[in-house]
């Protein structure tokens, strides 16, 4: 249930629309934790509602968190003739479901958007827009997609927690990454690595392909189990849901057992924090959520960006750890051979070498704060009340 407060005042509501992986949910509710602590501060009386999709993965974020969300079914937009259709469909009533839940939120007091990208933020800006209430986008990756970049003409503040380079970026707001506090290590190593049941003086390799894993890095791990170079280490694997695919999650458990390798494999970890602090080394997507957490937690990363993305931005995302010295960059080929191949020296030069890691671990220092949530959280809490604002521009169709 969401938090109260017991100030005399009105509730204001903040809604949080984005959904359909991790990455647009995740910073979301970093904004809303830093929120409800200026709210607990300064005695203001606050709502976080979030609008997400109607993917399993959304529900399945969110339910620890015990915070209200509503559903939205909103769709992709795509030039594939069924796809499109179905964007089609889903657009109207996911405007018409979140004016309902603006105007039921603003008998309460000032009602905020705050979109986190994605085909859910859409909808849900064209109603806020409707309704002539504040929007604030908070865009997460180097590369914004159509949404954002749509979305953010028509915001009334945008955040970037990455820079773009584009000109139309040239007004927005950079900040550092968004990172929720169930992604920052709160322990020592040792008690973090303890705390999931392993050894804690042996160093530690994290591998995740972010909320939903990635076949290619578990095919990866796998294949480089029975290498020297992960003799004297233990891993944390977060490979995603592997039905159907190979390697599964018995597989990959089987491979380290083999390897007399001390592992914890999941399929999904909700609270990272202990994996984080855990880890002396991180091999990893370069999604803006596995970004900023590496830099929230100044852990050492190896990224190998998601190779289907047209726009490759997740090779941008990860420039500026890269140019800090605190990450590297390298190329997922598809083909497990070739992988193993390109990656599998360069990842064992890494677990070989800890001069290297703490080199990497040092050239954090060169960064700011991952305290992005909170400075977004102080500019949202001092925003006009929607009677005071005026619409952003008409309303014509994405």
């Amino acid at each position: 249930m969401p938090r109260s407060y017991s100030a005399p005042r009105a509730t204001s509501t903040y809604l949080f629309a984005g959904g359909g992986t991790g990455g647009h949910i995740f910073p979301g509710l970093a904004i809303a934790e830093s929120l409800e602590s200026l709210a607990a501060a300064q005695g203001g009386h606050i709502l976080c509602l979030f609008l997400c999709s109607n993917r399993p993965l959304d529900a399945r974020i969110l339910a620890p968190y015990n915070r209200p969300f509503h559903i939205l079914p909103a769709a992709p937009l795509s030039v594939r003739p069924r796809a499109l259709v179905r964007f089609a469909a889903a657009w109207g009533p996911s405007i018409r479901a979140t004016r309902a839940l603006i105007r039921a939120a603003r008998t309460s007091g000032p009602v905020h958007m705050v979109a986190m990208g994605g085909f859910v933020a859409a909808p849900a800006v064209q109603a806020a827009r409707a309704e002539h209430i504040p929007i604030t986008l908070a865009n997460l990756d180097a590369v914004p997609g159509k949404a954002n970049r749509w979305i953010a003409r028509h915001a009334h503040t945008v955040f970037t927690a990455l820079p773009v380079s584009a000109t139309y970026a040239e007004t927005w707001t950079t900040v550092p990454p968004i990172v929720r506090a169930a992604a920052r290590a709160t322990s020592s190593k040792s008690a973090c690595r303890a705390a999931l049941g392993l050894s804690p003086d042996r160093s530690t390799l994290m591998v995740t392909g972010g909320s939903q894993g990635a076949r290619t890095i578990n095919r990866l791990l796998f294949d480089l189990a029975p290498s020297p170079a992960l003799r004297g280490w233990q891993v944390l694997h977060q490979c995603g849901n592997t039905d159907g695919s190979s390697p599964s999650i018995d597989d990959l458990r089987t491979a380290y057992a083999a390897a007399s390798i001390p592992s914890v494999v999941a399929p999904f970890v909700t609270t990272m924090s202990d994996w984080w602090g855990a880890a002396d080394l991180a091999i990893s997507r370069s999604g803006a959520g596995s970004v900023g957490e590496a830099w929230a937690n100044q852990v050492p990363a190896l990224f190998l960006p998601y190779p289907y993305h047209r726009d490759q931005h997740q090779k941008f995302n990860a420039a500026p750890l890269v140019s800090a010295g605190a990450g590297l960059l390298t190329e997922d080929c598809i083909d497990p051979a070739a992988n193993l191949a390109s990656i599998g020296p360069l990842l064992a030069g890494l677990l070989t070498n800890p001069d290297t890691l703490a080199s990497m671990t040092t050239a954090y220092a060169s960064l700011d704060p991952a305290d992005g949530a909170r400075r977004i959280a102080d500019s949202l809490f001092g925003l006009p009340a929607p009677a005071n604002l005026g619409n952003p521009a008409n309303l014509e169709p994405l």
